[in-house]
Parts: structure tokens; C-alpha cells; sequence
């Protein structure tokens, strides 16, 4: 639990954050925000492109991180049906798509591991941002939003709080008093949305360090433990009875024994998809919500209307 003067004082934050982040790149075995207005997301134009400045802010009060991590999957059976729920995978639980991912890989046809690959899990990050810059809506900025995002600007975040080269300076992009703004660049590549040109600003404090300032920013941010709360996720029964209806597998139950896979390795498990290349990861599919967030949020429509 963090309260305003701790968040200060404290001098181990970045290693701190640093140890997480190890957490969250190592392998291991949704709400739906598209309908919550406390969400932020920048508009893009025709082409696909946009731009918008935005600051992390550090954890909340009642949270340990500033970001909670959760994967859902989101697929469309053979019956027409959607599958569209967060997965225990987020709570270090047994998944049933996750089981049934890995039976189907581990049968050794290509028809399999296709359908594997189409279930793939999808992993995205939630935290608190302040709207610095929003040139579509002007109205957003100075406002606390939460902002959903995938592994590829997480691994910018990364990248600051753990530079690769000796001559650049660990910065941790949460701290409101060292740390910095984030330049969200947004273009269309090949058909995908793409963040590649995103990059963090020069260091700086948010107003101008004026604590008093800061303190009641950091009142208004959203407490992140409920994306994360078990009360968010179905029981593993339920999601098995909704796989069964939405694969039909009932109709061939050997297909699905209920006992737990071999493992796969990580390195012989190419459906962990990280976007268009594949990235090490967990036991069950993975991919990046950072090209299809859009589209997710039309096909939980197309399963909320069935």
C-alpha cells in the first residue's frame, strides 16, 4: 500500500519496478474497457495515424504497481460463436483454452497448431495516464484516464527504466517528479497499427514539482486492482462449459481430456505471437492487443448481441 508521502521518500521505486517488470517477462504458467469512459484512446485519422502526449502516473493508493497486466482470448468457434473472456492465466490459474492450446499443439498436425494459433492469448497492460496532449479532443487533456496497451510500449517503458546502452540514464517513466512524458505516435504498417515511433520525452516534473499539485493528481487516479480481482473472472467451469459450446466440442469429447497437457517449451511454442513476430512467453498463446484492440471491441459486440 502506497500513500503520497511514501510515494516521495521512497529511493527503491525503479529497482522496485525493475523487479516486477523481470516478473512480467519471465514465462508462467478483462474487464471489457472498450465500454468504460475512463478509458483513453487516442482518435486516429482516415489513414490510420495519430498522435497525443500522455503521462504514467505512479501506483495508486491500495495499489503495489502502477499497471496490472491481464490476458483474455478472443476467437470465434466453428459454431458461429464467439469466445471472448479473460483468461485465469492473468491469476497464475489453470485456463481452459490454455489446456485445450496446448493438446492441440502437442498432436503434432499443422491443422491443429493452426487452430491453436487462432486461439492465441492476448496480453495487455492497464495504468493510469494524465492526458497531456489530445489534438482530436482537446477536451481530454489534464484529465486522469486509464489507458490500455500492449507488450510493445511496455517494452518501451522497459527500455527506460533499463536502458541497453552504458551512456543513457535509468529513468523510471512513473515518477512525477523524475520522470517523463510519453509521445504516443501512431501509424498504420502493412495493415496493422503500429507504435514503433512512440518514444519517451526529456525528463521532467510534472508541474514543475509543485507537490500540492501532484497530491491531488494522484487522488484522482483509478484503483487498478479490480481488472485483476478474481471477481473478474469466471470460474474455470463456467469458461469450460462456454469453450465447449463456442468449439462444440461436446460433440467429440476425446478431443479435450480434462486432465492437465505435458508442457510445451517456450521455444517450440511458435503460436506466442508478440504482434507479427514470435517472442518468448508462456505456456499458452500470447499476442499483443496493440494492432486489433479495435477489433476486439467489434467482435465482443457481435458476441454480447448472440
Amino acid at each position: 500500500m502506497t500513500n503520497f508521502a511514501q510515494l516521495k521518500k521512497s529511493n527503491d521505486n525503479l529497482s522496485r519496478l525493475l523487479s516486477q517488470v523481470e516478473k512480467v517477462n519471465s514465462p508462467q504458467q478483462s474487464n471489457n474497457s472498450n465500454q468504460d469512459d475512463r478509458f483513453w484512446r487516442p482518435e486516429l485519422d482516415k489513414s490510420g495515424n495519430g498522435y497525443a502526449v500522455v503521462r504514467f502516473l505512479p501506483e495508486a493508493e491500495g495499489n503495489e504497481l502502477p499497471w496490472v497486466r491481464v490476458f483474455n482470448h478472443g476467437f470465434q468457434g466453428p459454431t458461429g460463436k464467439w469466445y471472448i473472456e479473460n483468461s485465469l492465466t492473468t491469476l497464475n490459474q489453470k485456463d481452459p483454452v490454455a489446456e485445450y492450446n496446448s493438446i492441440l499443439w502437442n498432436s503434432g498436425t499443422e491443422a491443429n497448431k493452426d487452430i491453436a494459433r487462432k486461439q492465441k492469448r492476448r496480453l495487455s497492460y492497464i495504468a493510469n495516464v494524465l492526458v497531456v496532449s489530445d489534438p482530436k479532443h482537446p477536451e481530454n487533456e489534464g484529465q486522469v484516464k486509464l489507458f490500455k496497451f500492449g507488450k510493445k510500449i511496455f517494452d518501451k517503458i522497459t527500455d527506460q527504466m533499463k536502458p541497453q546502452f552504458e551512456d543513457e540514464v535509468p529513468v523510471n517513466p512513473f515518477d512525477p517528479w523524475t520522470g517523463t512524458n510519453f509521445k504516443l505516435k501512431i501509424r498504420k504498417v502493412e495493415g496493422f497499427t503500429n507504435y514503433d515511433k512512440s518514444e519517451f520525452d526529456s525528463k521532467s516534473a510534472l508541474f514543475e514539482g509543485d507537490d500540492a499539485k501532484i497530491e491531488a493528481l494522484w487522488k484522482t487516479q483509478y484503483n487498478l486492482s479490480e481488472f485483476i480481482a478474481p471477481s473478474n473472472f469466471k470460474s474455470y467451469d463456467e469458461l469450460k462449459a462456454k469453450l465447449d459450446l463456442v468449439l462444440n466440442l461436446n460433440s467429440a469429447p476425446e478431443t479435450f481430456a480434462p486432465s492437465a497437457p505435458a508442457p510445451v517449451a517456450e521455444e517450440k511454442a511458435p503460436w506466442v505471437e508478440e504482434a507479427k513476430s514470435t517472442t518468448p512467453a508462456v505456456e499458452t498463446s500470447t499476442v499483443s492487443d496493440d494492432e486489433d484492440d479495435e477489433a476486439m471491441s467489434y467482435f465482443s459486440k457481435l458476441a454480447a448481441d448472440e
